[in-house]
């Protein structure tokens, strides 16, 4: 039944978006239940019920009104039971209605799937998330279709022996009943009479943000692109049917978004696997309109970028840092204690206790998607040298980033410089360092960004498409930096990273200005040049030509 949960939580989704469900299932529902033809199910039909977010329950129609069906009853140990469509549905929070298989003519089943579940009524086992769970006992059953009863007793096997290695997806259910059962189609079955509220219109808006503002990230796609694979496969199985055509259209879209989403992945994964902290969202990346392959070639290529960034961070300041050369390893090896997380491999007995109450079983899966459950915490040392020691953390002081935004920065100097900051930034947030981020042009033009948690690397590339354009001036925004240094107290020991084509030089009197404040505030300067030429000037500590 849960056999889908851990992509929710690989997916970063929080109790909020599950209170929530965004996706297709919701908007598939709504279409079924308000558009479709209601079916009821004949004996041997699969029939299913979205529970929420990725997850679903299924089980066999053994006529009646009866359901053969896995049901959790104590700690993780399941019993295949007849359950009624009330108690099959009890912990949907999508509806009451149930799918039943079926093909363009009507509800199919097979009088072998009918028999197998009844036979397995009564069968107890190990119930897991991934294994022996309800589609494994579903898949099971249909896969007797066709068997007489000879060949159907020799081939009975107990749902307590079923093999850990088969797939326990809802996919895989569906696969098994569309070549056993010819099932192309799913309808909903009206068991209550239509005693449940009309399905109210989805926010179709609403759903395609949603995934437009997911943190795009390897799992995050995947589950992108298992929502539009159920989307494309959705819109083929309604194709023929009499579906408004406003609705069609909002499904497509919805798919198109998925689609794009899918796209822009594709185009960018390299240069996000080189920001992997950064949290780009497609929405993120469609609105800086910037030629990210280029970036990643950029950042991939360019040693200078890589060593400058590294020279930012930690390693350039912390000599105490290289002399510390008995440092312990961290290890998993023993239980340290207890802690709170998503860890479903080491549970605290207490907290399985909850699945046994269908009141708290809600808060268990409220509290896994939290990473709030009491789990045991394991650690140990691995001691380098012969002796372990406590490693001492020597943290350097923040960066003030000018960048020159003139009109001779235009082009490949200005995407170095865009490749250096995000590179730099995504070194000074391991380090829980602060960057702050000044544009400027000509004389008083200067815009400020403050990066933190709130502002993350998305923030700072929208902040770099603000440029001037027009005219250079470097004593506006190292007046600026200076004033930042002195009088933040967060900004002790911070350094000044001036980013420029290098044509503007600094007058007499002002190099006199900067060497004293740089005195005053004990930091440095450090200058890049990114039109690949190398300029005399006297104020900075250090230059360096990408």
């Amino acid at each position: 039944m849960f056999s889908t949960l851990f992509n929710v939580v690989k997916s970063g989704a929080n109790l909020l978006q599950a209170a929530i469900p965004m996706g297709i299932k919701s908007l598939k529902y709504f279409i079924d239940s308000t558009f479709r033809d209601k079916v009821t199910p004949v004996a041997g039909s699969v029939l299913y019920c979205d529970l929420w977010l990725a997850v679903e329950h299924s089980g066999i129609y053994v006529g009646d009104g009866n359901i053969s069906n896995i049901v959790v009853d104590g700690l993780a140990e399941s019993e295949v039971k007849i359950s009624s469509p009330r108690r099959f549905t009890s912990k949907s929070i999508l509806g009451r209605k149930i799918y039943v298989s079926c093909d363009k003519y009507g509800v199919v089943g097979d009088d072998a799937v009918r028999h197998g579940a009844n036979a397995h009524v009564g069968e107890r086992a190990f119930y897991g998330l991934i294994i022996k769970n309800c589609h494994h006992f579903s898949t099971k059953c249909v896969n007797y279709a066709g068997q007489n009863d000879e060949s159907f007793f020799s081939k009975l096997v107990s749902f307590s022996n079923i093999g850990e290695t088969w797939e326990p997806s809802m996919l895989a259910l569906k696969n098994s009943a569309r070549e056993r059962l010819g099932a192309t189609k799913w309808r909903l079955w009206d068991w209550d009479n239509e005693t449940e509220e009309p399905t109210p219109e989805p926010d179709w808006q609403t759903h395609q943000d949603f995934f437009a503002n997911q943190v795009l990230n390897k799992n995050s796609i995947a589950q992108i692109r298992a929502e539009l694979a159920v989307t494309q496969d959705y819109e083929a199985e309604i194709a023929d049917e009499a579906i408004p055509q406003s609705v069609c259209q909002q499904l497509a879209s919805f798919r198109q978004n998925l689609a794009d989403i899918s796209q822009k992945y594709e185009q960018v994964k390299e240069f996000l696997a080189l920001n992997p902290d950064a949290r780009f969202s497609y929405a993120d990346l469609k609105a800086c309109n910037e030629d990210f392959s280029a970036l990643a070639k950029i950042l991939q290529n360019n040693q200078t970028i890589k060593e400058l960034a590294k020279k930012m961070g930690r390693d350039y300041i912390s000599e105490q840092k290289k002399k510390q050369i008995k440092i312990p390893e961290a290890s998993k090896s023993e239980v340290y204690g207890t802690h709170r997380s998503d860890d479903v491999m080491r549970l605290l007995p207490s907290e399985l206790l909850n699945l046994e109450d269908d009141t708290l079983e809600t808060l268990f899966y409220a509290r896994l998607l939290e990473k709030n459950l009491l789990t045991y915490e394991l650690q140990g040392v691995t001691f380098k040298n012969g002796e372990a020691t406590e490693v001492t953390k020597k943290r350097t002081g923040p960066v003030v980033a000018c960048l020159d935004t003139s009109g001779s920065m235009a082009g490949a100097p200005m995407l170095k410089a865009k490749a250096l900051l995000l590179a730099i930034a995504n070194i000074l947030k391991q380090e829980d360092r602060s960057l702050h981020v000044l544009l400027f042009g000509a004389s008083g033009e200067i815009r400020e960004f403050a990066m933190d948690k709130e502002n993350n690397a998305a923030g700072l590339l929208a902040f770099l498409q603000l440029g001037f354009g027009g005219g250079t001036d470097f004593e506006s925004p190292l007046k600026r930096a200076f004033e930042i240094i002195a009088l933040q107290k967060d900004y002790k020991k911070a350094d000044v990273l001036m980013i420029s084509d290098g044509d503007c030089q600094l007058s007499p009197e002002f190099t006199q200005t900067v060497t004293a404040q740089k005195h005053r505030l004990d930091c440095m300067v450090y200058s890049v040049l990114c039109n690949g030429a190398r300029v005399e000037e006297s104020f900075s500590d250090e230059v360096v030509v990408v």
